[in-house]
């Protein structure tokens, strides 16, 4: 399946245009999300003694080259993961990195196969995705307020994989000694304006192909906000966001 099929979920242009815009922007969402899961992937990079030469960093917001040694000769294509042709025998790498990209490829197993491909033998592939019941407290506020208003729901969120599907594909795929573990992150917000602005700032909005293309109503993002701060807002008046970032991790 390619980002243009049919079938596909996700407007794989679309979502290229939004990270490309927001890597030349130097965004990375502060020291937030992107940032935190990162360094969770060197740590687990860190923990493996085994060495690597050459890798393959296909992170939205490469980290990699910046993070590691300078033995480590590092590529960073400018495409979707997707979208990385098959290298030849004396292209191919010993690492592949991803961090926060592969919940928009359409074609997850198919791409896993295809990244095992691009490893020599004892390759790592190690990468983090957001998945799970992520936006958890976004998603019902937003539901509501649309239904409060208009009666109905359009389609607003991306589907996302759970654990055990990505447990599985990493299996199918053909990795050795597969690994999928998954932890919760929650990002404190003043308001639900802030956390919408940083889901922008890096390309994380609706890219399904079977969004709305019209203007949301104002009102519905004004009710949205007062249901996030009466429902989830702590004692200092900060909205939590929880997102669930899953680790996968396999040799070749």
């Amino acid at each position: 399946m390619t980002a243009s099929s049919p079938s596909a979920v996700f407007d794989g242009a679309l979502v290229r245009q939004r990270l490309l815009r927001a890597r030349q922007r130097g965004t990375t969402n502060g020291e937030g999300l992107f940032d935190d899961v990162a360094s969770q992937l060197m740590e687990r990079l860190d923990e493996i003694t085994h060495p690597f030469h050459a890798a393959l960093d296909l992170s939205p917001f490469p980290f990699l080259e910046r993070r590691s040694s300078n033995a480590l000769a590092v590529r960073t294509p400018p495409t979707l993961p997707d979208e990385e042709p098959f290298p030849s025998e004396e292209e191919k790498v010993d690492l592949i990195v991803s961090n926060l990209g592969l919940h928009w490829v359409n074609d997850l197993p198919g791409l896993l196969l295809r990244l095992r491909a691009m490893l020599k033998k004892d390759g790592l592939f190690l990468a983090s995705l957001i998945g799970g019941d992520s936006l958890t407290e976004l998603r019902s506020c937003l539901l509501d307020a649309e239904i409060a208003e208009t009666k109905g729901a359009s389609p607003r969120f991306s589907p996302r994989v759970d654990l055990r599907t990505a447990g599985n594909l990493m299996q199918k795929a053909g990795f050795r000694l597969p690994v999928a573990d998954i932890e919760t992150v929650t990002l404190l917000y003043p308001d639900m304006v802030a956390l919408m602005h940083d889901l922008r700032a890096t390309g994380q909005t609706n890219a399904r192909f079977d969004r709305i293309r019209h203007l949301t109503r104002r009102s519905i993002f004004i009710k949205a906000a007062q249901l996030y701060q009466e429902r989830f807002s702590n004692a200092d008046g900060l909205i939590p966001a929880s997102f669930d970032i899953l680790y996968l991790h396999g040799w070749t």
